[in-house]
């Protein structure tokens, strides 16, 4: 799964690296920076979408912000505005999403990068103190390229609006996909965000015709080779926690266990 992640990038950076439309609104380039992002937190995104009123010009790559947590677009209103609260949607299965009702049609037409510099996991295990029967102890781990470079990883996304109020601004949103995790870093986790490598960007993004399925497959371990966990302080463990202490390495520890979360 991926439940928080961190990212040290800004859209007027991003959009020049990507040759895209900087669509985020923004003159704090530096709101953006976040060491510890968790579900319904503003996070960029890309997507290649055509012009208003332009289907037949090319699309064009394009850089924007959208809530981590999608809300399909068949979401009722709980006030003007408002959707109704929910569990986030910050995490869909990809051997599941064309099928799933929440995803399907974001699967189809609504595709995203979601771009990070890693992400963490937790290790759950017993708890070995005298006394803690029954209870657990969290490790966080920190996956990310080893050489620093950034990652992208496959999202979807949604457009929603309040059907009582026609006039209101959309709500975007996106969710991260995840698939089987390979490699060393099945002994972290179970699942993992599924990375999108650059060469696929043009069929993921493409705004007219659904993915080829082979997409949404578990990657190969070579996809992933350079992504290496590390063991990080369990500041990471609180959301109000966010600095680049984070990501400091911990004396190493190997994780005896795991669970599944999604």
């Amino acid at each position: 799964m991926c439940g928080r992640y961190a990212t040290t990038t800004n859209p007027g950076r991003l959009a020049a690296e990507l040759d895209a439309i900087d669509e985020t609104d923004t003159t704090d380039q530096g709101a953006f920076t976040n060491y510890n992002v968790a579900p319904t937190t503003q996070i960029l995104t890309v997507v290649e979408r055509h012009d208003p009123g332009r289907k037949d010009d090319d699309p064009k790559r394009r850089i924007r912000r959208m809530r981590w947590g999608l809300i399909p677009v068949w979401t009722k209103a709980a006030e003007p505005g408002v959707p109704v609260k929910g569990k986030p949607l910050f995490n869909a299965r990809a051997d599941k999403a064309a099928t799933t009702p929440s995803f399907r049609d974001a699967v189809k037409y609504r595709r995203c990068l979601v771009p990070m510099d890693g992400w963490y996991e937790w290790v759950v295990e017993p708890n070995a103190e005298p006394g803690a029967k029954g209870k657990v102890v969290k490790h966080p781990y920190y996956m990310a390229n080893a050489d620093g470079s950034r990652l992208y990883m496959a999202g979807l996304w949604s457009v929603w609006r309040d059907r009582s109020q026609p006039e209101s601004e959309p709500l975007l949103s996106c969710t991260v996909l995840t698939t089987d995790a390979v490699g060393d870093l099945i002994r972290i986790h179970d699942r993992m965000p599924l990375p999108m490598p650059q060469e696929h960007w043009d069929a993921w993004l493409d705004p007219d015709h659904p993915a080829p399925a082979t997409l949404l497959e578990t990657p190969s371990e070579e996809t992933v080779a350079g992504i290496v966990p590390r063991p990080v302080p369990a500041l990471v463990n609180s959301v109000r926690n966010n600095g680049p202490e984070l990501l400091a390495r911990v004396q190493d520890q190997e994780p005896s266990g795991q669970i599944s979360l999604l």
